[in-house]
């Protein structure tokens, strides 16, 4: 190796999928340290990292980039895919994030799992190469499962690494990873795809409604997109619970400016209203609130309340089904417009 007594440390993005694993698996096979890193935002959690460092026995940093993916979201350099999702920029900016870490901390080197032309759009080569130089730590990023078709690093070039034991997988086949997975005795591995909530076309749908409403949204407004059914009325987002579980959540969510309503005396949906609003619209939302109760089939609408209100009533407007689905932001048809 030529490093000697040099204990070398790499710090990886561990998505908690197989490729990261099988990638931390073939970095450790050369006795070199392996750091997991796995990153948090509203649209994908850390838990499947977890769980994969777990499985490798290795430190993992978890750290939130919320800010920075927001501020990236707004404009991506190298837009979105199929939905709402800018994986290329996304990369990048967790392997900034990673790389300033391995400057702190003075680790040698990074890795990640990708694997070249695995996705059509977001690891061809091109893609790839897009990714590292975008990041700014493009001759300190290691691709181990596709190294050998891709240019060498500085961790290969200085013999940190020996080049000839990475790998040189491509493509959308797994049948070179299960391979992998018996000889290093991989346990779990959570399925692929699945784990960014911006590549799901009917969420894409929501964000993309949100970010053309609101132009000074917050983290509460994206959690509120994974709840309910949706209205705007006059401008106004108007959230309907679908169920007790949902009902709870927007309760518990509700902050002193917004405005909730709840049919009395009869099961029925919670109605959210995003800000303070004028009776006309609290009486609509009411009307809503009262087509989605228990007693939606009676002559006579049920009696919805405002909540914290000291159970102030709110007469619910008359609202046909026709002007109800005027109202609702539909999100179940037509994918977004694919942009790589």
């Amino acid at each position: 190796m030529g490093h000697g007594k040099l204990k070398i440390i790499s710090i990886g993005l561990l998505s908690g999928g197989l490729d990261s694993i099988l990638a931390a698996k073939v970095i450790q096979e050369q006795g070199i340290e392996v750091i997991g890193i796995v990153f948090e935002t509203p649209f994908f959690s850390s838990q499947n990292g977890i769980k994969a460092a777990e499985e490798l026995g290795i430190k993992l940093i978890v750290k939130d980039i919320t800010p920075e993916h927001l501020a990236m979201l707004k404009n991506p350099k190298y837009g979105f895919g199929a939905n709402m999702n800018p994986c290329i920029d996304c990369h990048a900016l967790m392997v900034r994030e990673a790389g300033k870490i391995m400057e702190d901390e003075e680790y040698h080197f990074i890795f990640t799992g990708e694997v070249v032309n695995e996705r059509p759009m977001s690891q061809n080569k091109k893609a790839l190469k897009l990714v590292a130089n975008l990041s700014g730590y493009q001759d300190f990023l290691l691709r181990p499962l596709s190294a050998k078709l891709l240019p060498e690093t500085k961790a290969e070039k200085y013999g940190l690494i020996d080049r000839r034991r990475l790998l040189n997988i491509q493509g959308r086949s797994r049948k070179f990873q299960l391979d992998l997975v018996k000889k290093y005795g991989v346990k779990e591995f959570p399925t692929p795809g699945g784990g960014c909530l911006l590549t799901d076309p009917i969420f894409s749908k929501k964000l993309k409604e949100l970010f053309e409403n609101t132009e000074d949204y917050s983290i509460r407004d994206i959690e509120l997109l994974k709840l309910g059914r949706h209205f705007r009325i006059q401008g106004k987002k108007v959230i309907i619970g679908r169920n007790k579980e949902e009902n709870q959540k927007l309760k518990e969510i509700a902050t002193g400016k917004d405005v909730v309503l709840s049919a009395e005396h009869v099961p029925g949906p919670i109605a959210l209203i995003c800000d303070s609003v004028s009776k006309r619209i609290m009486k609509k939302a009411a009307g809503i609130c009262a087509r989605f109760s228990d007693a939606k089939n009676e002559k006579k609408p049920p009696v919805i309340y405002r909540l914290g209100k000291k159970n102030e009533e709110i007469n619910p407007e008359a609202i046909t089904q026709e002007k109800m689905d005027a109202l609702r932001i539909n999100f179940e048809t037509k994918v977004l417009k694919k942009d790589t």
